[in-house]
């Protein structure tokens, strides 16, 4: 009972979150205009983007589907891709939730130990991590003096006029960041036999070890080839998503491709806040790219987040009661019974 209501809480919280950020991003706008921009949008490309994120998806499955015949279990690609848009349509739910429902029903459909297949997606969210890393660098370097103006602009310009200059800033710096690693390693000295009592602490340190090991986890693997390509795959699926509806609203059809990227990259930043798939905060973060950092007007920001966001949000819930369905009436005999009947 204790854990529902705080599994409930956690919810209202993360809901709560995600609106306060759609009602930031929505805030002050000309809703008239945004039905307009909704009226006047060409709605074949929304549909388009539709088709890389089905190969997205089923790439995505596959990939993990590497990852688990490396552990030594057989799998299919269908139960693999029915288990990972079951995941995603979870996370509509609630957020995290994905992760522990693919894995529960693959284990469940195809007798393959779950801590095995937790350990493959924090692997794969390692490899994830890796990715946004890359593309962000690179649009560093493409858009370097671009975004170095907008930041001077939005932000060092502003905290420059609070700062002191020249030596004495140099020198504050420094002596305050000295004081605060000195301070934090005392802190951490002193409280961390108290520290290794809490229960936080296993978890913290299991889920630092997992990462670890999956990092580790592409070095033992016999398809290294075709786990990279399908890595390259997904994220180049993922940037078509970001891009192809730029083409669905005339104030954002000029944008380029390094621009879609850039929307790539802050889309994914918005995807880890946790709240309910990413509502609020896709569209909050998006409207500001489009609006602060290349100009485009509020209402035609915001219509280009509300399509790409719900256009995908409503495939994944399709797909995922679909699948769902069939996994129900699927009675068929798992693929690892011996497998796993001989390890125990």
């Amino acid at each position: 009972m204790k854990r529902r209501i705080v599994a409930a809480l956690k919810y209202i919280l993360f809901l709560s979150v995600g609106l306060a950020l759609l009602w930031l991003a929505l805030r002050g706008l000309n809703f008239s205009k945004i039905g307009l921009e909704f009226r006047e949008a060409e709605y074949f490309w929304i549909i388009l983007s539709l088709v890389p994120a089905l190969i997205a998806h089923v790439s995505r499955a596959a990939r993990w589907n590497i990852m688990i015949n490396a552990m030594g279990y057989k799998t299919t690609l269908g139960s693999t891709f029915h288990a990972t848009i079951m995941g995603y349509f979870a996370n509509t739910i609630f957020p995290r939730l994905g992760e522990v429902t693919r894995c529960t029903v693959l284990s469940r459909k195809q007798n393959i130990p779950l801590n095995g297949l937790f350990g493959t997606v924090i692997s794969e969210r390692v490899f994830d991590v890796i990715c946004i890393g890359i593309i962000g660098f690179f649009v560093i370097i493409a858009q370097f003096s671009f975004l170095r103006g907008f930041l001077d602009k939005m932000i060092w310009s502003h905290l420059s006029e609070q700062m002191p200059s020249g030596t004495k800033l140099v020198t504050l710096l420094g002596v305050s960041a000295l004081l605060a690693m000195v301070l934090f390693y005392l802190l951490l000295k002193i409280s961390m036999p108290m520290i290794r009592k809490l229960s936080f602490y296993k978890k913290l340190k299991d889920l630092l070890l997992g990462f670890i090991a999956g990092i580790k986890t592409i070095g033992t693997l016999k398809r290294k080839k075709e786990f990279i390509a399908h890595t390259i795959l997904i994220w180049f699926m993922y940037f078509l998503m970001s891009y192809i509806p730029f083409r669905a609203i005339q104030a954002t059809e000029h944008l380029s491709l390094i621009d879609g990227t850039t929307l790539l990259m802050m889309g994914s930043f918005a995807m880890i806040i946790p709240v309910p798939a990413g509502i609020g905060a896709y569209h909050w973060i998006v409207t500001r790219t489009l609006t602060d950092l290349y100009g485009i007007v509020s209402e035609s920001a915001a219509s280009y987040a509300v399509l790409a966001h719900a256009s995908q949000l409503i495939f994944v819930v399709l797909l995922g009661g679909l699948s769902m369905i069939i996994v129900m009436i699927n009675k068929t005999q798992p693929l690892n019974v011996k497998i796993r009947s001989h390890t125990e």
